[in-house]
């Protein structure tokens, strides 16, 4: 009876971990819980996330499993502002998968390491090849026009994220020391925007959607494009990898449901917009700035070359923060899953490059934009539509980066009217171009017309 006993506590001892996180529940040994880290907010990773949970396809597919094995599943979705406690959750056993940042991956990847709790990167939600999903933005009001000009002054950034590398990178190629030449605030993404408003801050270096949500409310304007960088920046997913030996069925029912997801973005990118806004709090008309049909992100769940090639060239910039120490990129990627779940034509999809973006008109009251092949077309059509104009996007003349039209610095060089997303870029095109000056966004409008 003793022994009985001793064997009935330790088997109860094994599942008691395992509920919530991909194991059966203590309270219904017939239920199987499955628990997802996101970031809403961080609408990269929305397919993964805010738009996969409102779609309901995970639960669909799990349902189906569910039925055939005679099992329940239940999905327990957790929002977080940030990649580290996705991080921290997924290293004590508790989250299952989780969605985050190329620079938090790496930290998942070495914490998982560090505490013998190894995590995978399984798949990719949204990426820029250039890098434009990080910004550095400055006061509407301020005199800094350059990254030059941000020598002795105070800039927020969260570190350890993709946008404090961007920042260290910009910094260190202006012949700038990121560590005794500025002084930076260590930060989240909402208290640097509050500092930056109160003058606690001359610049905000941050991820999306932060630096285009406040240009779009006029708080903030464009100093330094991440896309000018050239170096890809991405969101993904990452799984524990006792959950995907585990499970790796439920693994690629996620992975499955994650691609119908992105079908659903691609396909219906303004009602995305509303649906992720809806769930965030965020303008839509941000939203689309970023996941629009010529957003700055692509979405693909592949893993391509270029995006594991940047995270080998991202883990110095962590390791000279003191945040990581070697990071095994090659044996932290696992496409195995994403590979089944995506089925034929894995291969070429991960081959494929993003097309260029075109401008973008969203009209009040339409559920589609409209694109242009230049942005004098567009122009044109919005000078047509005034009072009828919602959104306008266009894409910056060197680095490809789309950006709200009124928010855009213009150039006119004869009859070409160019947009930049930041002074310095269209400072520098007129400067190589005789005769070609900067003009407001109104006076933009009033030459397409």
């Amino acid at each position: 009876m003793k022994r009985t006993a001793l064997t009935t506590a330790l088997a109860a001892l094994l599942v008691l971990p395992l509920a919530g996180c991909g194991g059966a529940s203590a309270d219904d040994p017939g239920t199987v819980t499955v628990t997802i880290g996101y970031q809403s907010k961080t609408i990269n990773t929305v397919t993964a996330g805010t738009l996969l949970r409102s779609l309901g396809y995970f639960e669909r597919e799990l349902a189906a499993r569910g039925k055939r094995e005679g099992v329940t599943y239940k999905v327990k979705w957790q929002d977080y502002a940030t990649g580290a406690p996705i991080t921290a959750q997924m290293t004590a056993g508790k989250t299952d998968i989780g969605s985050m940042g190329d620079f938090p991956l790496l930290i998942n990847a070495a914490r998982g390491t560090q505490l013998n709790r190894p995590t995978k990167l399984v798949s990719v939600t949204g990426y820029n090849l250039r890098g434009g999903l990080n910004t550095i933005v400055t006061g509407t009001g301020s005199k800094l026009s350059s990254l030059g000009d941000l020598r002795g002054k105070k800039v927020s950034t969260s570190v350890g994220s993709a946008a404090d590398g961007t920042l260290v990178r910009a910094l260190r190629r202006a012949d700038i020391d990121p560590e005794d030449d500025i002084r930076k605030l260590n930060q989240q993404p909402a208290v640097g925007a509050s500092a930056l408003q109160a003058g606690g801050a001359d610049a905000l270096s941050q991820f999306v959607a932060w630096p285009g949500l406040l240009a779009f409310q006029g708080r903030a304007r464009a100093l330094y494009d991440g896309a000018e960088l050239n170096l890809p920046t991405f969101h993904g997913v990452t799984a524990r990898e006792d959950f995907a030996k585990k499970r790796p069925g439920v693994l690629e029912d996620f992975l499955r449901a994650q691609a119908k997801a992105t079908d659903y973005l691609n396909e219906h990118p303004v009602a995305a917009a509303e649906s992720v806004a809806e769930a965030t709090g965020l303008p839509p008309e941000v939203v689309y700035l970023y996941n629009g049909a010529h957003g700055i992100a692509t979405f693909d769940t592949t893993v391509k070359p270029a995006l594991v090639a940047a995270l080998k060239k991202d883990v110095p910039v962590l390791k000279s923060a003191k945040l990581v120490g070697d990071v095994d990129v090659e044996g932290f990627v696992d496409e195995r899953y994403v590979k089944k779940a995506y089925g034929d034509g894995y291969a070429a999809a991960r081959r494929a490059v993003p097309k260029a973006p075109r401008s973008e008109l969203w009209l009040k009251g339409e559920q589609r934009t409209r694109s242009f092949a230049t942005p004098a077309q567009m122009l044109r059509q919005a000078a047509a539509q005034q009072g009828k104009v919602r959104a306008a996007y266009v894409p910056d003349a060197g680095t490809g980066t789309p950006w709200f039209a009124d928010k855009a610095v213009w150039v006119a060089d004869g009859t070409k009217l160019l947009p930049f997303v930041t002074p310095s870029a269209a400072d520098a095109y007129a400067s190589g171009h005789p005769g070609a000056r900067t003009i407001s966004y109104n006076q933009a409008l009033k030459k397409a017309s």
